[in-house]
Parts: structure tokens; sequence; C-alpha cells
């Protein structure tokens, strides 16, 4: 999840640039840099780090004056600027963006994922092109400089759009050529892309927020698009070279309204980003049909082979999401797989050595406990993963490998598209797991990868369809002070999740319990006034849970149940039922987990509440 900022205009851009950057760093902050044209030449300045690195860097360029790149800043009308959030390639100076083509004539800079970089870079390095980083997106600059030395100078548009026939993959990109001056090329495939309107001025951007200080008319870009922009207007184009209207829209809001991209709320923005932050972090990783890459981990492939026992230590929610985890990976790759809590397991003297795979969890990659406790397990031997949404953060330096989610910044103190991210990459563990350790079958593994290639498009399909939906149970219900959860098997951690997604942001008691342990004492709580939520999926204890919503029943209480799509047993047994697309049973609490999300969510908002900054918490526990 980068940001991209671009303009065309006949204002000095540097500070324009710069200025819509600082308004997208929540899409990314390992580096940036920005690209400026003016007199028929594009210089480049970049830096690693968020954003204050590189103004830092461009303010000693200007103050210093006489070289190139000052006369650029000082006078380019025409640029582009990226902040990056890495993917391919470590956070570099050589792999931050805007990335050259060899002849440094065309600049691009991309936000996504190109999934066949690996055989158009071979293609293009057996033609002579040479590379300068390590990430996915130069391909782009030099797949359009091959097609510009075909067609002539003054057609990038054409070479752009015949890039973009080649690329497979999610991402919108910009580029600019010094041989078009006052030209700038975009186009979009599955990542947003928004043009700003002004006198004489134009801009292109991923969110709305990086210019809107300048301008409230936009054009929406949409999928297969390529866009043309110059100062006097935008032209649109389909990928197959057909003329596209797009209307002129006027955008109300203002630039609070802006940031949370038109939601009420950042944690209403960050559960219907929740589709792209799972495409994130697992599209280059499932690029070929039955294998996951895991290349970036740090550990190779022998060892993790080899590992005798997992441990998974994390807190909260990501502690609900090493649950899930956990039954994955017993599943498909046959490991015994240990949980604890990371400010249980640091006060533990622990069983662990050098035949254990320990991983940590952490949204921030800062907190205490985790640290701690992973500390602990590696000074006894156990090699270390960390998964964590913070490139560079204190967990990063305290493991051996690291797995990258990549769900972008999180402003809601409430996670939710982080934890569905962190899902998504300890299936992608659990597969690889598998794969190494050969316990499913060919076609059975490359039917899970394809089922999860699936997974963000399913969460879409899900909030449009459940929305309204679960908004109307929640004015049903939002007056009760009283919430129970229940769940088996691998829909145990979603109702956890679920319940305590309900105590943070709407301070109403609710438990989640194991639905087999209802009996056990819980039931005592039931009655009319006492609506229990459960999580009836498909899976092999889904009769189990029907007996226990009967029991449920018997006692009065409403039952809300999230079953998978076609579940007519679940339906005419619970009061209120939301269905989630029907994926492989294993992968579905990261769907499950949505309704329940907006259904707090919107108890919270009915209740008069605060969902972005619920009292007592924060987003980070750095320390006991």
């Amino acid at each position: 999840m980068c940001g991209i900022v671009g303009y065309v205009g006949g204002r000095s851009c540097g500070e324009l640039l710069m200025h819509g950057l600082e308004r997208l760093e929540y899409r990314g902050y390992d580096s940036a840099g920005m690209s400026l044209l003016a007199d028929g030449e594009i210089q480049s300045v970049r830096a690693v780090g968020n954003l204050s690195r590189l103004r830092e860097t461009v303010d000693a360029e200007s103050n210093g004056g006489g070289t190139a790149l000052a006369t650029r800043i000082e006078l380019a009308t025409t640029g582009i600027g990226h902040t990056r959030w890495a993917t391919h390639g470590k956070p570099s100076e050589r792999n931050a963006h805007p990335h050259p083509d060899c002849t440094g004539h065309v600049h691009i800079a991309l936000n996504g994922i190109i999934e066949n970089y690996v055989e158009l870079r071979d293609a293009l390095e057996s033609e002579g092109h040479v590379f300068a980083s390590e990430t996915d997106a130069e391909v782009v600059a030099h797949l359009i400089e091959k097609h510009l030395e075909l067609l002539g100078p003054g057609y990038l548009p054409e070479a752009v759009r015949l890039a973009y026939l080649e690329l497979r993959g999610h991402y919108a990109f910009v580029a600019i050529s010094a041989d078009e001056p006052d030209t700038i090329v975009a186009a979009r495939k599955e990542c947003p892309l928004v043009v700003g309107v002004g006198e004489n001025e134009h801009f292109v951007a991923s969110a709305i927020p990086a210019f809107l200080r300048d301008t409230r008319r936009v054009q929406l870009v949409q999928d297969d698009e390529i866009v043309t922009i110059h100062p006097d207007g935008a032209f649109f184009r389909s990928a197959a070279g057909n003329e596209v209207e797009r209307e002129v829209e006027d955008i109300t809001w203002d630039e609070d309204t802006a940031e949370k991209a038109g939601y009420p709320t950042f944690m209403l923005k960050e559960i219907h980003e929740q589709s792209h932050a799972v495409a994130e972090t697992i599209a280059d990783r499932l690029t070929h049909g039955d294998r996951v890459e895991l290349g970036d981990i740090g550990i190779d492939d022998d060892t993790l082979a080899k590992v005798r026992r997992i441990v998974i230590l994390a807190c909260g929610t990501s502690y609900h999401a090493a649950l899930v985890g956990r039954y994955a990976i017993e599943q498909w790759a046959r490991v015994p797989v240990e949980m604890d809590i990371a400010s249980e397991y640091r006060y533990r003297n622990p069983i662990v050595g050098p035949d254990d795979l320990v991983i940590g969890i952490s949204q921030s990659g800062e907190t205490a406990d985790t640290l701690a406790a992973m500390r602990l397990a590696r000074d006894r031997g156990a090699r270390v993963i960390a998964i964590t949404n913070i490139l560079g953060s204190q967990i990063t330096r305290e493991a051996d490998g690291v797995l990258y989610t990549r769900a972008g910044l999180e402003i809601g103190v409430a996670a939710t598209k982080t934890f569905v991210a962190q899902v998504a990459a300890i299936y992608l563990l659990g597969l690889k797991l598998a794969e190494l350790r050969h316990t499913l079958e060919p076609a059975e593994l490359e039917g899970l990868v394809h089922e999860l290639k699936s997974i963000p498009h399913c969460i879409e399909m899900l909030l449009e369809s459940c929305d309204d939906q679960v908004r109307e149970i929640a004015r049903s219900q939002y007056q009760r002070e009283f919430f129970l959860y229940l769940g088996r098997h691998i829909g145990l951690p979603v109702c956890l999740e679920g319940a305590l997604k309900l105590k943070e942001i709407s301070y109403i008691p609710t438990e989640a319990y194991a639905a087999g342990e209802m009996k056990h004492g819980p039931i005592a709580l039931l009655d009319s006034t006492r609506p229990v939520v459960c999580v009836a999926t498909d899976s092999p204890v889904l009769e189990k849970v029907l007996s226990n919503i009967a029991e449920v029943k018997a006692r009065g209480s409403e039952v809300i149940a999230v079953a998978t799509e076609g579940s007519g047993h679940v339906a005419a047994a619970a009061d209120q039922t939301v269905f989630i697309p029907r994926t492989d049973w294993i992968l579905q609490p990261i769907l499950a987990v949505i309704p329940l999300q907006l259904l707090a969510y919107n108890i919270a908002v009915m209740r008069g509440l605060n969902v972005d900054q619920p009292r007592n918490l924060a987003k980070t526990v750095t320390v006991e």
C-alpha cells in the first residue's frame, strides 16, 4: 500500500508534491521520493525513512543551490512523487520510487504488485536492459522504454498502454518522459487512482487528500483505464485503446473527512480496506499456482521443513489471529502448535529449544510483552520469526526472520485490517510448511492457494452484501447490556475477536466461550435480555454448533449467527443470520470476523461513542 501523487501545470511543483505525499504518508513510510521534469531533463530525489527525511534532503538541495536537482526543484512544473510500503526489496534509496528506465528519460512510480515481474525482468535483461533496484515496479519503466524505442519519442500514452497489457497483478502507476513536458500518463488495475482538476493544472494521486487543498473537482479513474494528463485536461482511454468519457465531480469533504476517504470514521474506512490489506499480504507470495514464495522470510526451507514444534506468542487481537493459525498449521502441515499469551509466557520457565520455531506476532512490532517473550525463546536456542505490519520496528531486530503483513497504517485503535492481514500471513506460513513437509496432496495444495487468492474478492462481496443487514441487527440490539459469543473449533478465535471488538469500542460486558463449555457455567447467564452471537460456519463441528444454538434458544436468548452461504439449517435455527461467501472451511475465519467487526462498530456508533479512540486504550502497548 504505497502513495502516489503527480502534478502538471504552471506552478513550481516540488512543494505541491511534498504536501501531497504528507497527506498520503499513512499509505507507506519506509522511503519516499520525487522526480521533477524541467528543461527536457528529469531529476530524482529519494530518501529512506519517513517523509521528514525526504524533506530534509529537498531543503538541503534547495538551500544549497547551484545543482541540477536544485534547479529542477525551483523550475519543474511537472513531477511525480511516491511514498513507499516495501514489498519487493528492502527499504533503501535504490529501491525507493520513482524508478527510471536505462536512459533516465522515463520515470515511474507504482502502488501495488506486479505478479509476473520475474519473467518480464528476465526478458528485458536478455534484451540488454539494466536494472538498478530489487523492486517489481522497475520493470514498468523498462517496458515503457522498450515500447518507446519502437514507437519513437512523443508516444508515451501508447507506450504506457502497451506496457499495461503485458502486466499481471494489482497496481496503479504514473509515468513521465523527458521528451514530453507537461504530460503525465497514469494507469489503474485494482488499486486506487483519482485525477484532481484545477485551473490550467491537474493532479493525479492514490487518494483525494493529496490535492484537496488545491482543488475539490475530481475525475475517478476506473480499472483498465489509461489517462493522459495535461495542464488543460485529462484524456481517458480503455486498455483496448477506446476513448472514455469521465465526468468531473465536486467533492464536498473537508480535509478530515478526506483522510477518511469519505467514511465517517477511520475504523469503518479500515474495515472496508481489508480486501486490499489481504491482497497486498498474499499477492506476490502466491504467484505460482501450487507454491508459496516466502523467500523474504529470512529462514531457509530446510530449516522450516525440519521444525519439530511451533510456539506462537502474541497479545490481544494478534493472539486471536494466532489461534486461527494454530488450527490451519496443524490441519495442513501436521506440526504441533503451542499457543501462549506473551505476557504469561515471559514469566514461565518454558521448555523450548533448537528444534522449535517460535513465532511472535505484533501489529506494531513494539509490543513489550511479545518482544520479551521472543527474547526468552531465542536465548534458549529456538529459531524466531516475527509477523508484523511495521518495517524496521523493534520486533524485526529481535527475530531470525520476518514475515511482513502489508495492511498499511491503521489509525483506529481497534484492530481490523491488521487482524485479517495477520491471519492471511499465518495461512501463507501454514501452506508453505505443508508444501515443504509434503503433508498435502499437490492438487489439494493448489486448490487452497487458489481459494486463498480469491479471499480479497470474497471480502468485497461480503461487505457489499452484509453492511445494511448488520446495521439493522445492531439497531435491534444496541441497548443490550450483555452479549455472549459462542463458537467451536476454528470458529472460536473468531468469537474471541468479535467479542473483543464489542468490548473495546462499545464498553458492553461481553464473554466469548467455546460452545462446548457453555453448559459448564455460562448457560446460567442466558435469558431473553441477553443475545448470543454464534459463529456457525461450515466445519466438521457444525452439527455440534447447531445443538448449542438449540440449547441457547431453549433459554429464551436471541441468536445472531454468522454462517456459510447456503446453510439453511443455521438460518432455520437462528433468529438472525448473516451469510459469508463459501470458501474452504479453514479459510472462513478471515471472512466470518467481518460481520462481527461491523456489528461492534454499529452498536458503538448508535451508543454515541468514539470508535476510533476508545477510552483507556492505546494503539501500541509498549509497557507491561
